[in-house]
């Protein structure tokens, strides 16, 4: 596994990271991490490598976008002083477009999802072990489908960041197609956005396939 014993991993995103975590700091005791695929993550590596102390904090907050990360990104990443940081962001920059399409000063377009993004990265990059980005997503299996093309092309966008920069990287929307050739989206997410908890252990699953989790 990528992480060492006593290891900070801050997770930051919009709602499907925040499911109710702890504020100010998603960390400690009561919950702290909400119920979301971070809660399973964090349970998952804190009792199946116990000897490493690992240390998961939840930043996500509901309804961000790119640009609402880089607000934050000072006093929700850099001052807690990680020594890794997952981002979980993009859906809400194109979903925005679909279910406000008249209020277009919230539209992120792919250049500026890109270039807010890389910002961000080569902000943090020096001062972290590491970095894993995680693709937004719509389950909607019809690659077709105005939103799901939409999406892909900002799933794209992290993908090429992971790769220049040389970033983990964890393809959601890929793996939500394979869950869904068994399935139905709405039988994990009625909006086909925010999943249940199945589907947030799905989620937990790429994630710790991608740093080794090997118990």
């Amino acid at each position: 596994m990528i992480f060492d014993k006593g290891d900070k991993i801050v997770f930051i995103g919009d709602s499907i990271t925040d499911y109710e975590r702890k504020r100010p700091v998603g960390e400690g005791l009561f919950n702290a991490w909400g119920h979301s695929y971070v809660a399973d993550i964090g349970s998952l590596l804190c009792c199946a490598y116990p000897e490493m102390h690992l240390r998961i904090v939840s930043m996500g907050v509901d309804g961000n976008q790119v640009r609402d990360l880089e607000k934050r990104w000072q006093t929700d990443v850099m001052d807690l002083k990680p020594d890794w940081v997952t981002v979980h962001i993009g859906i809400n920059d194109v979903w925005r477009q679909f279910d406000s399409p008249t209020i277009t000063e919230e539209h992120i377009t792919s250049d500026e999802y890109r270039s807010t993004y890389e910002k961000l990265i080569e902000r943090t990059q020096p001062n972290v072990k590491g970095m894993i980005l995680m693709t937004p997503y719509f389950m909607e299996p019809n690659r077709k489908d105005p939103m799901r093309e939409r999406m892909d092309e900002y799933s794209e966008v992290v993908r090429v960041l992971a790769e220049k920069h040389r970033l983990v990287f964890v393809d959601l929307q890929s793996a939500w197609d394979r869950l869904f050739e068994y399935m139905h989206p709405c039988n994990i997410a009625w909006d086909r956005i925010h999943p249940n908890q199945v589907g947030c252990m799905f989620i937990a699953r790429q994630f710790l396939s991608a740093v080794g989790f090997d118990r």
